[in-house]
């Protein structure tokens, strides 16, 4: 297996736009390809994420239209993947296998996602297909269900008082909050307060508004190529370390969904192949859809005893500056999260952190990171682990 690298990455700011899905993608594609300093025609194939073009602009097919888009000609394959929330990083793997196998050296992967003409009801029921069809999505149950559950089911395992946790909770949210204000891509900029997070309207009992992330449009993209042309072409390649992907059934066959077996497996493909632990990451952009997920997610990749992810996220463990930053970027809930695009948005965020210009949200001496992309209810978890 090929050592492989990251060239250069793009990304659009996350939010409503005007834009539709190809104008979306090329303006992170064309970034990221001129970052690396190439041609369209360098890029050898595209894996490009995509959830809900079809009920958003009718558009269905989409790889081939958004490879011409770019200019990359009729003879690169352009391949559209599905993960849900997990999409975008289920076709960065893809493409850094391709590489890492040596069928080609150069490839584009990205995400594009746009939401926003859709509206909250036909969003939300979108979004829920993405649970199963057969025993949650037809009873009702959207994400923010899913995770209010989850939330229940925290505190009463940990016996975590349900006041303490949303207090914990919320200062997740304020903590993302405060990092988005100093990301210029980022859909929310403005600080939050604890006070405002637990007086916000009530979602699905106990996440209330600003547990939640927002629906949003963007794009972000990533050239994955072989180590040997990245060194060629860039000052500040970055490796790809370690990647794992894990699968679930839907919630009535997870046994503890306090603990997302897919999600642990999928970690420790990352760490295995990478031949590190949890406690050599230096920053981390994980899944916090809901202000519990990152909670939950801390404790599974090992960041933080179970159990104790909220107490280390209101005692500053995980802020910049903290013993394990997480979500520098603002995360899911301040940057956003276009659900196609969220996978390469993170590696965009950990690659900038690794090259130094993340400005005011760097993280001092960070040298490796970690990503990590749920889609659904733990059906599918991407983690990836990136050096320099």
């Amino acid at each position: 297996m090929r050592e492989v690298a990251i060239m250069g990455v793009g990304m659009t700011k996350f939010g409503p736009t005007g834009l539709n899905l190809k104008e979306l993608f090329a303006e992170a594609a064309i970034e990221a390809i001129e970052a690396s300093n190439l041609e369209p025609k360098a890029i050898q194939a595209l894996f490009v994420g995509n959830v809900l073009g079809d009920l958003a602009e009718g558009q269905m097919n989409i790889a081939g239209f958004l490879a011409d888009e770019i200019g990359l000609g009729p003879s690169v394959p352009a391949t559209r993947v599905e993960g849900a929330c997990a999409t975008a990083a289920i076709g960065f793997r893809e493409a850094f296998m391709w590489v890492a196998s040596g069928f080609y050296d150069v490839v584009l992967a990205g995400g594009v996602e746009k939401v926003s003409p859709m509206g909250t009801p036909l969003a939300t029921r979108a979004f829920a297909m993405a649970t199963d069809s057969h025993y949650e999505e037809f009873c009702g149950l959207t994400f923010p269900a899913v995770f209010g559950l989850l939330t229940h089911l925290y505190g009463h395992k940990y016996r975590v008082p349900l006041p303490t946790l949303k207090e914990q909770m919320a200062m997740v949210a304020v903590k993302n909050h405060h990092n988005g204000t100093m990301n210029p891509l980022a859909q929310f900029q403005s600080e939050i307060t604890i006070e405002k997070v637990l007086q916000s309207p009530m979602v699905c009992d106990p996440l209330q508004l600003y547990d939640c992330c927002p629906f949003s449009d963007g794009a972000a993209a990533v050239v994955v190529a072989s180590a040997e042309i990245a060194r060629k072409m860039v000052s500040k390649p970055v490796k790809v370390l370690g990647i794992g992907q894990g699968s679930a059934g839907g919630l009535s066959r997870q046994k503890d969904f306090t603990v997302m077996r897919s999600r642990v497996a999928s970690a420790g493909q990352a760490y295995k192949m990478a031949g590190l632990t949890p406690g050599d990451i230096d920053v981390v952009e994980l899944h916090d859809c809901f202000t519990i997920a990152e909670i939950v997610a801390s404790e599974c990749l090992g960041f933080v005893d179970y159990g104790k992810g909220g107490a280390a996220a209101a005692g500053g463990d995980t802020g910049i500056g903290g013993r394990i930053p997480i979500n520098p970027s603002g995360g899911l809930k301040a940057k956003g999260h276009p659900i196609g695009a969220t996978g390469c948005a993170q590696i965009h965020e950990i690659v900038k952190q690794l090259r130094g210009e993340c400005g005011p949200r760097q993280v001092d001496g960070a040298r490796i990171g970690m990503t990590d992309t749920l889609g659904g209810d733990a059906g599918v978890v991407v983690n990836i682990i990136l050096g320099i």
